[in-house]
């Protein structure tokens, strides 16, 4: 038998009173990515509970019990149970009764392996008692995740035809989880790449953003491109996108700077695809101003420099991007310009653009020196150059 280890998350404040208050093991199992991650021996993010009660009983149970209960999606089953270290979302048992590749109207049942097939890929099909530990497998997800094989449960292109993201799904979980692809699962996603037109912008994007830190990012963007995956969605990426996604790879764990996704879709799709990219994606504003920053090039200046004048988040994506030094000191910001206009005045330069074009000399200097804390010899120089010239 098979059971969880004895660790922290297990033992969250408020978690036995909920498991109680649903029954005990007998009709609450954890689910999911929180009993595959305890597996794997990796930190748990999320905590989902299925139970056997429906949800109206779910509810009911959980206010006699004390337990915010927060009707998060009613129709299809889930309540979100607020306990003292954080909420847990409980969802009654499954069955699909209608999908689309976009929805899916679903019917409660108390079959646990019912539940189970109507997940996507087995090794997200486990359940765990939460009072042993014991953990349930009903479709040989136990042996999938010891051989890091990501496999859809039943017929691949049933799956998939039932919600089409699962295709962006199973190589995210490849690019994660996996060391091989499944044949069937592979061949099922090259077929179907064109559902993923179907889909909602926001929602690819939130599977390829995801995707693009995993631990196999670049090996599976490459089996992505070689498959068709990407044509019908973002038909930007090429070859030697994939090859800028590899150098930039390489950069940041040689500097020991962490991924990041919009940085590495930068590198991806490359500069001129940034504006529209950007858009059909629906990225946030601030999103899409990362994105079309971070294809600009590198200054010789060095990190702090760049950081100094662009944020440090374009900076270090520029860098890197570049193939160039990124790093900079533990606990480094931007410093201030320490001199206003005003100083300058005073030492006997008029007001007006004279001013300002001295304050960028100064600034530009001050950069250059390594941002030092007294600029006054600074100031004293450039005010006394700029009185030599008036004359």
């Amino acid at each position: 038998m098979v059971t969880l280890p004895d660790i922290d998350w297990r033992h969250r404040a408020g978690l036995d009173e909920l498991i109680d208050a649903l029954g005990g093991g007998a009709d609450a199992r954890f689910v999911g990515g929180a009993v595959r991650d305890a597996l794997l021996g990796i930190p748990v993010a999320d905590l989902d509970i299925a139970t056997r009660h429906d949800p109206e009983d779910v509810m009911h149970r959980l206010r006699r019990a004390g337990i915010k209960a927060v009707p998060t999606g009613l129709a299809h089953g889930t309540i979100t149970a607020v306990i003292e270290s954080g909420p847990v979302e409980v969802t009654t048992l499954r069955r699909d009764v209608a999908t689309d590749g976009r929805h899916a109207t679903v019917a409660f049942t108390d079959d646990w392996r019912e539940d189970a097939a109507r997940r996507d890929f087995t090794m997200n099909a486990l359940y765990a008692d939460p009072v042993t530990g014991e953990v349930f497998d009903y479709f040989d997800g136990l042996a999938d995740l010891d051989a890091r094989r990501i496999r859809f449960i039943g017929d691949a292109r049933q799956r998939i035809a039932e919600d089409h993201l699962r295709i962006l799904r199973f190589f995210r979980f490849l690019a994660r989880f996996g060391d091989t692809p499944d044949p069937e699962g592979l061949t099922a996603c090259s077929d179907r790449a064109n559902d993923l037109m179907a889909l909602s912008r926001e929602r690819i994007r939130d599977e390829l953003l995801k995707l693009l830190v995993a631990r196999d990012a670049v090996g599976v963007v490459r089996l992505m491109h070689d498959r068709g995956i990407f044509r019908p969605v973002l038909p930007e990426v090429d070859a030697a996108g994939i090859g800028r996604l590899a150098r930039l790879a390489d950069a940041e764990a040689g500097q020991q700077i962490a991924p990041n996704a919009i940085r590495r879709l930068a590198a991806l799709i490359g500069h001129d695809a940034a504006v529209e990219v950007g858009a059909r994606l629906k990225l946030s504003n601030a999103e899409r101003k990362r994105l079309e920053a971070a294809g600009l090039g590198a200054s010789s200046e060095g990190a702090q420099a760049l950081a100094y004048r662009v944020g440090i988040d374009s900076a270090q994506d520029r860098l890197l991007i570049a193939g160039a030094d990124a790093r900079l000191p533990e606990g480094w910001t931007p410093p201030r310009l320490p001199v206003s206009g005003g100083a300058i005045v005073t030492r006997g330069i008029g007001k007006g653009p004279e001013v300002a074009r001295l304050l960028r000399r100064i600034e530009d200097r001050w950069i250059a020196l390594g941002f030092p804390a007294n600029v006054d010899g600074l100031v004293d120089d450039e005010v006394a150059q700029a009185l030599r010239d008036a004359r």
